[in-house]
């Protein structure tokens, strides 16, 4: 990094080279007013009557929003603002060294049904404001800085996977809640979904990625800690489960002579529960969906099926979760005189860590600047995830009061977004710095 040549007494010219921490004084702290003026104008489009908004993915309120964040990349004098192949917006500050691999940093903007205005868009703005703060700085890193926006995050990531060649091909056929396939709204946002190996970002290219985000969680807000230091994102595994009985007549069958598989349900459920909070560690595991079957008000259901989802950032405590469950289900299901069956239908995502030396430039920085830090564990699934498969990764959260996400009552208060935006612009300068 180097602040602009300047003359000493002896008319030489001299390139000031200087360590990131030298910057603090020259950079100024991040406008919580200009951050909170962008999340505001950027809540028009596909602003909804609760509050929040409906900006999914290729429908018209993301392409316009998606023309607001370009316009304002353009006034930046951002370079080399374009569209690549899987509908991602990347803007680019240059680096004074070309052989330097850029650094990579943004979020996302299109939004879930019902939406809110902080998910994803808080991680674009606070991008935003790192440049902004660079340039009335008149900071000039070695590395390019590129700004990335995310397409379709809350459609399965399909941005970040089509950057990373990780995209299935026959997930373009796809239909997304704009109604349009997720190849026809790739197309209708400037992507071109024929060439994704043209743009793909493949391992080594990038020196690091970074991704700000609201925790999306209420520990951040419980505790009163500024930023969260996110350890990585965790794994997801689902189980398809069915629970078999014997169907009878409500009415004539006594109750002590029931293989009743919805009141077998019913202890599984709690089961998962037991095993969950027994387990030492920060695993999850929950039962969302139950159907009993015939589902008649006088039949005693004869079969149940139900869902398993267990999440944690190691998959080996994931499979040790799971085999206690299906363990413990085996021994009441002879009690009950049940059947209890598990089917393990996916891998929804690997556990994705982020990078150990990026984690503790967020934590010192953080603590340079007096802020509170805590490390922690994404639950939600994020483009940081397939990011962390090429690039050197590090993501930071931003509290989200209440812990409410995808909903119009999601709120991060503006003190918070600026705090993680000098937290951010900080991490580039010293993942610049450091070779």
């Amino acid at each position: 990094m180097r602040l602009h040549p300047c003359f000493f007494a002896a008319c030489s010219c001299f390139l000031l080279l200087w360590h990131s921490t030298a910057f603090a004084d020259e950079l100024g702290k991040a406008s919580a007013k200009r951050v909170q003026s962008r999340i505001e104008a950027l809540s028009k489009f596909g602003k909804n009557a609760e509050g929040g908004v409906d900006r999914v993915a290729y429908s018209r309120a993301d392409r316009e929003a998606r023309a607001w964040v370009m316009a304002i990349m353009e006034k930046q004098g951002l370079a080399d603002i374009r569209i690549d192949a899987g509908g991602n917006i990347i803007g680019r500050r240059p680096g004074f060294d070309k052989k330097a691999k850029p650094i990579m940093f943004g979020s996302h903007i299109d939004s879930v049904l019902g939406g809110g205005n902080y998910d994803g868009d808080v991680g674009v703005i606070t991008a935003l404001e790192a440049i902004d703060l660079l340039n009335e700085a008149r900071i000039e890193t070695k590395s390019a800085l590129d700004i990335v926006i995310f397409s379709n995050e809350e459609g399965g990531l399909i941005g970040s996977l089509a950057m990373t060649g990780a995209l299935k091909p026959e997930a373009l056929s796809v239909v997304s809640d704009s109604g349009l396939t997720i190849r026809d709204g790739i197309i209708a946002i400037g992507g071109d979904p024929e060439n994704f190996k043209r743009d793909v970002v493949r391992e080594g290219d990038l020196k690091a990625f970074i991704e700000l985000h609201i925790e999306q969680g209420g520990i951040l807000d419980a505790e009163d800690i500024d930023i969260g230091v996110v350890e990585g994102i965790v794994g997801i595994e689902w189980w398809d489960v069915t629970v078999e009985g014997f169907a009878n007549h409500a009415g004539t069958t006594p109750m002590d002579k029931r293989n009743d598989a919805l009141l077998g349900a019913a202890k599984l459920v709690q089961l998962v529960n037991e095993v969950a909070l027994e387990i030492p560690g920060r695993h999850v595991a929950t039962v969302g969906r139950i159907k009993a079957f015939p589902g008649a008000p006088n039949v005693i259901p004869g079969k149940v099926e139900l869902s398993l989802e267990i999440r944690d950032l190691d998959s080996d405590k994931i499979e040790r979760v799971y085999e206690e469950i299906e363990k413990r289900a085996g021994i009441f299901a002879t009690d009950q005189k049940l059947k209890i069956s598990f089917e393990r239908i996916n891998v929804a995502s690997h556990p994705a860590l982020t990078d150990k030396k990026i984690r503790a430039q967020i934590t010192n920085v953080a603590n340079e600047l007096g802020l509170s830090s805590k490390q922690m564990p994404s639950g939600a699934g994020h483009d940081a995830q397939d990011m962390a498969r090429i690039a050197p990764t590090g993501m930071i959260f931003v509290p989200s009061v209440n812990g409410v996400s995808h909903s119009p009552n999601e709120f991060t208060s503006a003190k918070d977004m600026a705090n993680g935006a000098d937290v951010l612009v900080r991490t580039l300068l010293l993942i610049d710095q450091n070779d």
